[in-house]
């Protein structure tokens, strides 16, 4: 009994010392809070990071690397290809994308394509394409669902919603690193997740996520909860207002 309560004892040792990480990440951000007044052109913050490493490993031969995802609000969003018929222009087919986020950035301290093969990014889920493709599953088995996620992307892109920094990380030390993230004027309020994975050799080490949220302060929210808990007082109103302001207008440049 002495005996197997030593190989088990043993056994149990072996296997915490094989399962502990070598890595591990500490992340924090400057805020974690955005808030919007009436004046809000956009924000930025920085998330920082540290790589700590065990002192009993041996140094790796490949150099570390960082990729920081920010997904904000998630929605349904709808993607439609248009067909050129005569003169006019119609829409053909559509795609639904469910539960995507209607903010999503990119960064990383190289390009994605030096840090891994592009198999490993769509396994992985990593970069702007690939950053939402269903889970557990890494190969689209329907032709035109990539055709579909890369307008999304485009469109998204060309709304300053959707991005990707290349060297948006920056390593300020071997193992302390910060990337800035912009938050345009036309994110939407909500909560924002940040997840932060260290590679190495295109392999991931460690993953840390953090969050934060953009909300309304001021008349700005006062605003936005009158619209939604008295909808009809906020429509007659807004409809009064109108007619008030087009008639005062009327009254002052009309002409005798």
């Amino acid at each position: 009994m002495r005996w197997l309560a030593a190989i088990l004892a043993a056994l149990s040792i072996g296997f915490t010392v094989g399962t502990a990480r070598a890595e591990t990440l500490i992340a924090a951000m400057s805020s974690h809070q955005i808030q919007i007044t009436s004046n809000y052109t956009g924000s930025q913050l920085t998330v920082f990071g540290l790589v700590e490493r065990d002192g009993r490993t041996v140094a790796r031969g490949d150099p570390y690397d960082i990729i920081v995802t920010v997904r904000g609000p998630k929605r349904m969003l709808l993607v439609r290809e248009k067909e050129r018929l005569g003169p006019i222009w119609i829409n053909r087919t559509q795609r639904r994308f469910p539960d995507n986020p209607v903010f999503l950035h990119v960064a990383s301290n190289r390009p994605i394509a030096e840090m891994m093969s592009n198999e490993t990014a769509q396994r992985d889920r990593i970069g702007l394409v690939n950053a939402e493709r269903p889970s557990g599953s890494w190969v689209d088995l329907d032709p035109g669902a990539r055709r579909f996620r890369e307008s999304l992307v485009r469109i998204m892109q060309g709304k300053d919603l959707y991005g990707y920094e290349e060297r948006g990380v920056t390593f300020l030390s071997n193992a302390l690193f910060s990337a800035p993230v912009d938050i345009p004027a036309t994110a939407p309020t909500g909560s924002y997740t940040v997840d932060i994975v260290l590679y190495s050799g295109g392999v991931p080490l460690a993953r840390q996520q953090t969050n934060f949220e953009v909300i309304k302060t001021g008349i700005e929210q006062r605003l936005a909860l009158g619209a939604y808990d008295w909808a009809l007082l906020y429509g007659l109103v807004t409809v009064l207002l109108a007619l008030f302001l087009g008639w005062g207008a009327s009254v002052i440049f009309r002409r005798d």
